[in-house]
């Protein structure tokens, strides 16, 4: 067993079971970040060419179509700064397509609504079959594993792709970038990495009670190959080449946008808000805002100091997370009494259900080696 360490330039630790350091106390996300993601990307700074190129590649070969690009929004800040910077910056006809998986907070559907409206572009809402996400989200809780935020993912994503394939729309930007999430949340803290049909179908027939007709799951095997080389889906993130920092970004956003930040990362949805803040760390023992604060740090955008601060408290009260395990179980259809048994039982890993993780880690492997995929990915 590990001996608790924490990293001397982070705040990731070895509640990341694989987490490697060296002599220095380093960690393999710092060094990792240090030698292949920063030399090439460098805060984004000088790459303002290579955007407009790509903005330029994407007019030319979407002239006449209706759209350039569509865009996932969530009303978070990383997909709203991508959709301004697709509008604005790199001049682009996007279309802004939203999941509604049943979970969206008050604050995020205030933020979409303010800034399709203020940057005059369309906006499509795909809506979830309410009856059959409840049912796998309780099968995924059944299940014990620290992914319960899978379903969710599966809608959105999947959504998103079938949209942009059924519609002929081949560019997908989307809000991932380095600024902001260069440490990536390690997969034994429920960040597993992609959607994996055989596992979700196999969570849902031990645990599901109704057949899933309509809810969208489009496997990883199937995007990565058939989407990507057969339709020709191109996926582009602007982030990584703009500089772009968390507070003047919202600062941006506010000022022009009418839009307002959130307390943390991932608080436009409700569910994941309580799965993040509560059900991860007090039920698995794993805290992702230290990976979201490595990130901060790391591109200096936080201080470790500050970071330590942060982690040592809980983001939200115990009233609050008390009131939202009871609302939570409520529009599950579970009372507290079996959420709180299902809380209580004993955890698992995806290793306990059928999956292809080993499809998963090959193509990972093989990105990585080809410098497609540059954060460390395990």
């Amino acid at each position: 067993m590990k001996q608790d360490q924490i990293c001397t330039k982070t705040v990731m630790d070895t509640t990341d079971p694989t987490i490697i350091f060296n002599e220095r106390g380093e960690s393999d996300h710092y060094t990792n970040f240090q030698q292949n993601i920063l030399p090439d990307w460098n805060f984004g700074e000088g790459k303002l060419d290579e955007l407009m190129k790509v903005a330029g590649k994407i007019k030319k070969h979407r002239k006449g179509k209706d759209f350039d690009c569509i865009i996932g929004i969530s009303g978070g800040l990383d997909s709203s700064y991508a959709l301004y910077v697709a509008k604005e910056i790199m001049g682009l006809r996007p279309l802004a397509f939203h999941v509604d998986a049943g979970w969206n907070t008050d604050h995020a559907v205030k933020n979409i609504e303010s800034i399709v409206k203020n940057l005059n572009v369309d906006l499509y809402t795909e809506v979830i079959n309410w009856e059959e996400m409840k049912d796998l989200q309780v099968s995924f809780l059944r299940s014990q594993i620290p992914d319960q935020d899978l379903p969710q993912d599966i809608a959105f994503f999947s959504s998103l792709y079938a949209f942009a394939k059924k519609h002929k729309i081949e560019y997908v930007i989307t809000g991932g970038n380095y600024s902001t999430e260069c440490c990536r949340e390690p997969e034994d803290w429920g960040a597993y990495p992609g959607i994996d049909k055989k596992l979700i179908l196999d969570i849902h027939k031990k645990f599901g009670k109704i057949k899933l007709k309509t809810f969208p799951i489009i496997d990883i095997v199937k995007y990565k190959i058939y989407y990507k080389y057969v339709f020709g889906l191109n996926v582009f993130k602007p982030l990584n080449y703009i500089v772009y920092e968390k507070e003047s970004a919202e600062k941006l956003l506010s000022e022009k946008l009418d839009w307002k930040p959130f307390k943390h990362k991932h608080h436009e949805s409700r569910f994941t808000r309580f799965f993040e803040d509560f059900w991860l760390p007090k039920k698995f023992g794993f805290d992702r805002r230290k990976a979201h604060f490595s990130s901060l740090i790391m591109t200096n955008q936080m201080t470790r100091e500050n970071a330590l601060k942060k982690i040592a408290e809980t983001e939200l009260s115990a009233d609050f997370h008390d009131k939202e395990f009871g609302y939570i179980a409520d529009k599950l259809d579970l009372n507290r009494e079996e959420l709180q048994l299902i809380f209580d039982g004993e955890n698992r890993t995806f290793r306990d259900y059928r999956n292809k993780k080993w499809f998963i880690d090959l193509g990972s492997k093989i990105l990585s080696r080809i410098g497609v995929e540059k954060r460390l990915f395990r």
